[in-house]
């Protein structure tokens, strides 16, 4: 099959690239290959899917309603879409809103409504996000929950294009599926976030920031995991549930909640190397703990992570000291 990735350079969107093109689909990639972090990263990331044939790139932004539509055009063999780019990260939300909104808002309505033009298209999946739970209590988290309180943009642009999804699903019968993701990491992953923070700053003997006094919880998955549940998903399409409408959303988690501390100790006995510990007070739009209910994912397609917080952690710093030449 033909399946639009969207965020093709980013890191879920290049592991998920990856893993389409190794078993023989054709995957047709767009991103605008933006300065949020490091682009050579994201340039080394595209040159090693640049080196299969079935790879196509195409350099838009998806909010760019008139490059997404030339795209869409030109590629009507696309039957899947995986939709995974998106402006990241909480804290980043209080200092640019405004590209939350072009982003995660202007670019899903873009993706979505384009993608009705596809004639043969069977699914939409795309990405939401675990902050959706926002000031949720109850652990662990489920789809069940109201999520009703988001506690930044952030997690409120991904409760958006959820409501966003279901309405095009019931209007137009589109077949979209949404996925909660939680803490991802691993290789090729993004410098803002804390496996990536922690292992620069203790190689290179700075601090390292662990908020809320280091009582923080995560449901830390690996990108293995997360690819497999992205794959698994997009394979079955939404079925026409609730009141008739084929758009529903899953967690995609490890269905475990560990310590932010126990995976500073993971990173330090892998690099064999102490941190120096900046205890901060809780930041704003975070949250204390978040924990997956997967049982609806491992049920509608046999979603099972299968990687340790300590086996994920050795993964990222081998891929880290290797790709960086730090001995």
């Amino acid at each position: 099959m033909t399946v639009l990735v969207t965020g093709a350079a980013g890191f879920i969107g290049f592991h998920t690239s990856r893993a389409l093109l190794a078993r023989g689909d054709k995957v047709v990639g767009i991103d605008n290959v933006n300065d949020y972090y490091d682009v050579s990263l994201k340039e080394a990331r595209l040159a090693i899917l640049a080196e299969n044939p079935n790879f196509e790139l195409f350099r838009a932004d998806i909010a760019d309603k008139d490059a997404v539509d030339a795209m869409i055009s030109a590629r009507q063999d696309i039957n899947r879409v995986v939709h995974l780019a998106a402006q990241a990260g909480v804290r980043y939300s209080l200092i640019n809103p405004y590209a939350y909104m072009h982003s995660n808002l202007n670019g899903h309505v873009v993706l979505v409504e384009a993608s009705r033009n596809l004639p043969e298209l069977k699914h939409f999946v795309y990405a939401s996000s675990s902050s959706v739970y926002g000031a949720n209590t109850k652990l662990p988290f489920s789809i069940k929950d109201r999520v009703d309180h988001p506690v930044s943009l952030y997690a409120a642009t991904k409760k958006s294009m959820e409501m966003i999804s279901e309405s095009y699903a019931r209007m137009f019968s589109l077949p979209l599926t949404g996925l909660r993701f939680f803490t991802v990491y691993g290789p090729w992953g993004r410098p803002d976030m804390a496996a990536f923070i922690f292992v620069r700053k203790i190689l290179a003997g700075e601090p390292i920031p662990v908020f809320n006094n280091g009582d923080m919880r995560r449901d830390f998955t690996f990108i293995d995991d997360i690819v497999a549940g992205v794959i698994g998903c997009l394979d079955k399409p939404a079925d026409e549930v609730d009141n008739h409408i084929p758009h529903r959303v899953y967690n995609i988690g490890n269905n475990k909640s560990e310590a932010l501390m126990d995976f500073v100790a993971a990173v330090e006995n892998t690099l064999g190397k102490k941190a120096e510990i900046d205890f901060q007070p809780m930041q704003p739009g975070d949250v204390r703990e978040t924990y997956a209910d997967i049982e609806d994912t491992r049920r509608d397609f046999g979603f099972n992570p299968q990687t340790s917080m300590v086996d994920g952690v050795t993964k990222f710093v081998q891929w880290y000291t290797d790709y960086y030449g730090v001995s």
